[in-house]
Parts: structure tokens; sequence; C-alpha cells
């Protein structure tokens, strides 16, 4: 049974990324994704993304509900009746609200961990720390907006990054079954980011030497969304994977 489409407001989402040595990097994708490249690069990051007014398409906005979210992402694309197409991989999904933890993979793609958020935030300045509650993910992000792209990422500009991260829009992520992973489209009713100054960002996943060696990851850019209307589409699961 497919579910309903799933209405809201991405009330706040903040794109990290990192640029990696695509070596390192494939093998810890499952099949049947490799990375996609940019400039030599490959691209992992943490999406942190704050929904309100979440709730099936045919309900009022006022009965939606509202959760801060992370999710480890890197871009990948595969080969698909003789297409290659593109997306993200997501390895793990961490999230404040009980409902999400309880049924995602279940009733809705995405499978949750319950995580603990501290979010400071004013219009220029933004901030956020989170734990899991299994204690396997941390993480921390503070910056502020800036009207300068970076001139140390991959992207040349921001209309590039932006390009890239909007053509990122389906996401299939794992289960707890190796050889299967489900499928969620974002369909944004527009496309608006701007480049946010990070003055600090911790993650223990992308610091993890045994996962990414010293040299073969660094910080690349940030991005920042706010008050987008948008739809979640549930899509067919990727049922390929190796395991």
């Amino acid at each position: 049974m497919r579910l309903p489409v799933m209405r809201g407001v991405i009330d706040r989402r903040i794109l990290v990324n990192y640029r990696v040595d695509p070596e390192v990097l494939a093998p810890l994708l499952p099949a049947p994704f490799r990375p996609k490249q940019v400039r030599g690069f490959g691209l992992v990051g943490i999406c942190l993304i704050r929904l309100k007014q979440l709730r099936p398409s045919f309900l009022p906005s006022w009965l939606g509900v509202s959760s801060e979210n992370a999710a480890h992402r890197t871009a990948v694309e595969w080969d698909e009746d003789g297409t290659t197409r593109g997306g993200v991989y997501v390895r793990r999904r961490d999230t404040n609200s009980w409902l999400n933890t309880l049924a995602g993979g279940r009733l809705f793609p995405g499978f949750h961990h319950h995580a603990n958020f501290d979010v400071r935030e004013s219009a220029e300045e933004l901030g956020v720390t989170m734990r899991s509650d299994d204690d396997e993910t941390s993480l921390s992000v503070r910056g502020h907006l800036t009207p300068q792209w970076s001139p140390t990422s991959v992207f040349p500009s921001l209309a590039e990054a932006s390009a890239f991260f909007e053509a990122g829009a389906m996401g299939y992520s794992a289960t707890p079954v190796a050889s299967r992973l489900q499928g969620l489209e974002l369909r944004c009713n527009h496309w608006h980011v701007d480049p946010l100054e990070v003055e600090e960002v911790r993650s223990n996943f992308f610091e993890n030497a045994s996962l990414f060696p010293k040299g073969s990851i660094e910080f690349d850019c940030a991005l920042l969304m706010r008050n987008i209307a948008h739809e979640w589409h549930e899509q067919a699961d990727l049922c390929c994977a190796a395991a």
C-alpha cells in the first residue's frame, strides 16, 4: 500500500558538506551505488532539517506536526535500466520526534533513531548540537549567513552548488535488511539556498579515522534553506543492494 503524499514546511534546513577521496568513500556504499563526483571528489554531508506542519496532503496545516531531524548523506549515482540516475544515500537518520522514531521505516520510509537537539538561532546566526540516545551519533555546527561564496569549495559558485543539491532530491535510506533501501523523494515548491559560513563543525562519524583516514576528507561548504513549502513522495524500494 502506497502512503499518501506528505506536505509541510521546511522551517530551516542546513546542508553541511564535505569533499572526500572517492576511493575511500566507495567501500562505504552499498550496491548499486557509487560516489557521484565533482571535480574528482565525492560529496558527503549532514542535513539538519526542522519540519513544520507535516501531515498527509489531504489534511489542513493545523493538524501537522513538527520535528528536528538529522541525516548523514552521500551524493551517489547508479545504473538502472540502462540509465545513470543520481540522488543521495542516507546511512542514518536521527530525530527528536518519538513519532518519527516509532513509525519511520514502518508506516513511512526512513528508519529513525531518537536523539536530543539543542538549537540556538537568530536571523543571521545558527547553532545546532545533536546527540543520539544510543550515543552512536553526535554532531554540532555553528555558523552565520554570509553574502560571500567559499573560495575553497569544489563548487566554483553558489549557483552551481545550488543546482547540484537540488538535483539530489531522490533519497534511499538504509534499513535493517542490507539488501533493501527505502526510497523517498523531496519536492520543493521553490528552491532557494544561501551560503552559510561555518565557524565550527564536528561530527563523530566523519571524524572517524578508521572510516576516513587523515587527509581523505575536508569540510567543503554549507548552505541554508528557510521557509520552503514542500512535499515528500514515497518511491519504490531499491532491493538490489549487496548483503
